[in-house]
């Protein structure tokens, strides 16, 4: 089957991988290479990297040009496949192929449409996420799907989560293709009355708080991420906390807003018990173990509280 594929993160490199080994991607779209990191570089788009490590040509979009639906009408694809592509796309584009647009969303719809499934299935203590392959339509995340795919969720930090979705995804979207083309499919109208939407993350989200509960705050540093960490002040300096969980119950007990330090392990009071931090980045400085920190503070207790 002759497909065009259109991604630009990591999420969707494993989709385009399935779809290169079991059919013919004869192009891919991406978003133009960007300051990705926190270097001033411009840097290609993981899809764009591995498009050309597969020699599949590629066109570098952020919008459906008059030039870029020439290419795609000459590409004379069966199908257009989409993960996490970053572009609205028009109606022309979406009829364009014989079989349709399909796109691989990160989440069970109708639960978590928009654009943080991942996360915010996290920070609601989610048993179960999942992969949905659906129709692109009006709206945001609306269009039915033909298939879904599961994991689980429980202590997956949002990077874990997010490569075993892209994998999850692409396998099945590999596996949709031939429905699509022997009419076999069979699509499910989403239900209204269960839609959840993942609105984009805020950065004031995920700060800490020592008035929140463990769970709560565990929650956020595994939803953490660079765009959005899981940062609170801690003995007077701000700093990223890179890992946590609660703590064991042998732990030191603190009330709220207490910072411990005992045998080089740290802990923080929350509104209903202690977390223990793993690993933390002061800023300004490189990631630690929580051990090491702990090594070069004088005190052995103190307090923490939430960034303003």
């Amino acid at each position: 089957m002759r497909v065009v594929f259109m991604g630009t993160p990591s999420f969707s490199v494993p989709s385009l991988r399935h779809l290169a080994e079991e059919h013919e991607v004869v192009l891919v779209l991406t978003r133009p290479d960007a300051v990705r990191a926190r270097g001033k570089r411009l840097e290609p788009s993981p899809v764009k990297v591995a498009a050309q490590e597969l020699d599949i040509p590629v066109i570098e979009a952020k919008r459906m040009t008059p030039e870029v639906l020439d290419a795609l009408r000459a590409a004379q694809a069966d199908v257009f496949c989409v993960a996490a592509y970053g572009c609205i796309l028009p109606d022309e584009v979406l009829t364009m192929a014989p079989l349709g647009c399909v796109n691989v969303h990160a989440s069970l719809l109708p639960r978590w449409r928009g654009a943080a499934p991942i996360q915010r299935c996290i920070l609601a203590g989610d048993d179960v996420t999942g992969v949905s392959i659906m129709r692109i339509g009006h709206g945001v995340d609306t269009g039915a799907y033909c298939a879904q795919a599961s994991c689980t969720v429980s202590g997956k930090t949002a990077d874990e989560l997010t490569a075993e979705l892209a994998e999850l995804g692409g396998s099945l979207l590999a596996q949709v293709l031939p429905t699509l083309a022997d009419g076999s499919v069979a699509w499910t109208e989403q239900d209204e009355s269960l839609v959840t939407h993942a609105a984009k993350i805020e950065k004031a989200e995920l700060r800490l708080d020592p008035d929140a509960s463990t769970q709560d705050n565990v929650r956020r540093v595994l939803a953490s991420s660079d765009a959005a960490p899981a940062r609170c002040q801690l003995l007077g300096k701000p700093v990223r906390v890179m890992y946590a969980c609660e703590a064991s119950q042998d732990a030191p007990s603190c009330g709220a807003g207490e910072a411990c330090i005992e045998s080089k392990r740290v802990y923080l009071g929350c509104a209903d018990g202690t977390i223990e931090i793993m690993s933390l980045k002061p800023d300004g400085k490189r990631e630690m173990d929580a051990s090491a920190w702990a090594a070069g503070q004088h005190e052995a207790a103190g307090s923490w509280e939430r960034l303003s």
